[in-house]
């Protein structure tokens, strides 16, 4: 029994990692009823809607003054053009709540945008993409340091 167990395994581990990038969300271990795509998709309309609060909820992020900050930045940069959707690749990344999406959009005057995302799965239910970088440290914490100490 145990060895039949393993082997299950052992094939749900093979037609994952053998899935293609041009399979769907589902396909590739990421689907969800809120999946990876549809995030893309959210982040598209909050765009072409100048809806900083759609976002803000694409994002995963808290309504504060710095994320309705850089909300309107992006809004500012990309908001309101027209954008369409002409492809969205899925690839699972470091585990099932972990992946990557790379969009490529148009907008009304056939200005190509072209992005790469990191997506994320909160709680094993909803899907973000990252698109907020400025996001402040909790207090008494202190950032990673990336230099080493000279001794």
């Amino acid at each position: 029994m145990e060895r039949r167990h393993l082997l299950a395994l052992l094939a749900a581990a093979v037609v994952v990692g053998c899935s293609s990038p041009d399979e769907e969300p589902e396909a590739a271990g990421l689907g969800s009823p809120d999946g990876p795509r549809q995030a893309v998709e959210a982040y598209v309309d909050a765009l072409n809607s100048r809806s900083t609060t759609a976002l803000l909820t694409v994002g995963g992020v808290e309504d504060k003054p710095w994320s309705r900050q850089e909300a309107e930045r992006i809004l500012a940069e990309r908001g309101g053009r027209g954008w369409k959707i002409k492809d969205v690749r899925i690839e699972q990344g470091m585990g099932p709540d972990t992946g990557s999406a790379r969009l490529l959009a148009e907008d009304g005057r056939g200005t190509p945008l072209k992005d790469t995302f990191t997506v994320t799965r909160e709680g094993g239910g909803t899907w973000h993409l990252v698109v907020f970088t400025g996001q402040p440290n909790e207090p008494g914490k202190q950032p990673a340091a990336t230099d080493r100490p000279t001794a």
